[in-house]
């Protein structure tokens, strides 16, 4: 059969001919995968998940590009890293036996286990630690930032040196989702057989359908309790249709259908995230322009360069009414891209006030017009707020957006479109972005002067002196006074009585339905994306008996 495509995949559900269909087109996913005994009387651990199409990695299993550590971070399963984080987001070593720092901030050694194979029976050593983190250095297209290491040499078999161009302590949590590849092993073709040292092997990858991981019989940890673990890509519509035709475990859904439908022996996951919806605000007016990889576009924008607009949007948001309207209950109210974390600032927090968000506008000089929006020196406080028409979330909380901001005078028009659309004009144009990680770092991304990712073209010197700062305390955790005063120092900041550059809106709950009887593990906060992270720990998910 060849590849089925998602209209004809859903014209297929709903004619209620979905089990046949997938019983041909995804191999595994037959319901007979719940623990108990299989034919030859073998016990089979087995779940099977959804997640959207763009979880899928476009390089196949390779770290050197983007599999556990591109948008959407998440532990890599296949290959070992030197430590992850537990639900209390604590380092907890791995293949790390200890690393530490030296004074200066620039060199940092870590030693390793020595009782660690691949799964071609070569040992793990710190050469291919070494070979990893240059690896995603050199490679252009790599999604992990390495480019503040200036060189890793394997000093012997357990220990590795990694020196920095630049003190840079929280690439500590890029390092705990960088799976280590085989130097021996690695080559053109590893993104699509991958030799790890995991929980996980590669059984089995269909492209654009559903990939197949079983359980490492020579991992070096605990033996994971689900054996296999089978990975369907889908749509929002397709993962439903996929939950009702009792085909999956797991299915993720979004808040705008999470209540619209119930499930037949199928409970509601929800599961809490930082991941979170906010509005760059490009805060320079028309004219420069700002280098993004090898692309150039322009930056600024007569209306959100003004900064009374940007205070008085941050004070005109309704969030509570947002998390109602749009999300069904099914999330909290965001003030930044790390709400809740250590390294978070409760001066980011803003109080919902609409007559302040009137009155900063007119101290500033605007003047409400006839048609009721603000103006000023010609210029009427209306912008377009660009948003990715696939979602449907994202679309609901755009014209939300925009109802609230008309009652403070000022329109905003919401244009969905695709990522190619929207990438050309993130400098000069608000967007509706998703963001989010168990890391300080995006914090780093979106605030610093020189940054690609800083979409709301932000400069201030003292800002950047506070992440710089951050970055070169001796540890992580000295380092959390830093993040917090970058945001407000009581003179500066990127908070909304400071630059105000971003608003931000809402943090989505990440929701799936889940097969009664599955016992899915304490989940650590998930960063932005209905997408691995939340197999984590899938390891240690297991069946109740007779499920």
């Amino acid at each position: 059969m060849g590849k089925l495509s998602r209209r004809g995949f859903v014209q297929l559900a709903g004619a209620g001919a979905l089990s046949v269909v997938l019983g041909e087109a995804f191999i595994g996913c037959a319901p007979a995968g719940r623990a108990g005994a299989s034919s030859d009387g073998a016990v089979s651990n087995e779940v099977i998940v959804t997640m959207t199409p763009s979880s899928e990695p476009a390089a196949g299993f390779d770290p050197l590009f983007s599999w556990g550590c591109g948008e959407h971070v998440h532990e890599p399963l296949i290959q070992s890293t030197l430590f992850t984080t537990d639900a209390e987001l604590n380092f907890v070593n791995d293949l790390a036996t200890s690393y530490e720092c030296a004074e200066d901030g620039l060199t940092w050694t870590f030693r390793i286990r020595d009782d660690v194979r691949f799964t071609d029976g070569e040992p793990l050593t710190a050469h291919d630690v070494a070979f990893t983190i240059l690896g995603i250095r050199d490679n252009e297209a790599a999604e992990a930032d390495l480019s503040m290491v200036k060189d890793a040499v394997a000093v012997d078999d357990a220990t590795c040196v990694v020196t920095l161009t630049k003190p840079f302590n929280a690439f500590l949590y890029t390092l705990a989702v960088v799976g280590i590849v085989p130097e021996h092993a690695y080559g053109p073709t590893y993104g699509s057989r991958p030799v790890g040292s995991g929980r996980y092997v590669l059984e089995q990858w269909d492209r654009g359908q559903q990939v197949i991981l079983a359980a490492n019989p020579d991992y070096y940890g605990t033996p994971p309790l689900m054996e296999r673990v089978v990975v369907l890509f889908a749509e929002e519509d397709a993962s439903l249709a996929l939950a009702r035709a009792g085909e999956v475990d797991v299915a993720y859904t979004a808040a705008t259908l999470a209540d619209a439908v119930a499930i037949e022996d199928f409970d509601l996951l929800v599961c809490a995230s930082v991941d979170s919806r906010g509005i760059s605000l490009p805060c320079v007016p028309p004219g420069g322009t700002k280098k993004d990889g090898a692309s150039v576009y322009e930056t600024g924008n007569a209306v959100t360069s003004n900064l009374a607009v940007r205070r008085a949007v941050n004070h005109g948001v309704d969030r509570a009414r947002m998390i109602e309207s749009v999300l069904g209950g099914y999330g909290t109210e965001a003030f930044s891209v790390s709400d809740g974390m250590p390294w978070s600032s409760d001066a980011m927090r803003i109080d919902f006030d609409q007559a302040l968000a009137r009155r900063a506008m007119e101290d500033d000089g605007w003047a409400l017009g006839d048609d009721g929006v603000y103006a000023k020196d010609g210029v009427r406080a209306a912008f377009e707020l660009l948003y990715s028409a696939s979602d449907s979330v994202r679309q609901a909380l755009a014209n939300e957006f925009a109802n609230q901001m008309r009652e403070i005078g000022i329109e905003v028009r919401p244009i969905g479109g695709g990522w190619d659309d929207i990438y050309p004009r993130e400098y000069d144009t608000p967007v509706l972005w998703g963001w989010g990680a168990n890391s300080p770092l995006e914090v780093y991304t979106l605030h610093y002067g020189p940054s690609a990712g800083n979409y709301a073209v932000f400069e201030s010197e003292e800002v950047d002196a506070h992440l710089d700062a951050a970055l070169a305390a001796p540890t992580v955790g000295e380092s959390y006074p830093e993040w917090q005063a970058a945001a407000w120092d009581g003179r500066a900041g990127f908070a909304p009585q400071g630059g105000a550059p971003w608003v931000w809106l809402v943090n989505i709950d990440h929701l799936y339905f889940k097969r009664a009887g599955l016992n899915v593990a304490k989940q650590k906060p998930h960063p932005h994306g209905h997408g691995w992270s939340l197999v984590n720990n899938v390891d240690a998910w297991s069946w109740e008996q007779g499920a």
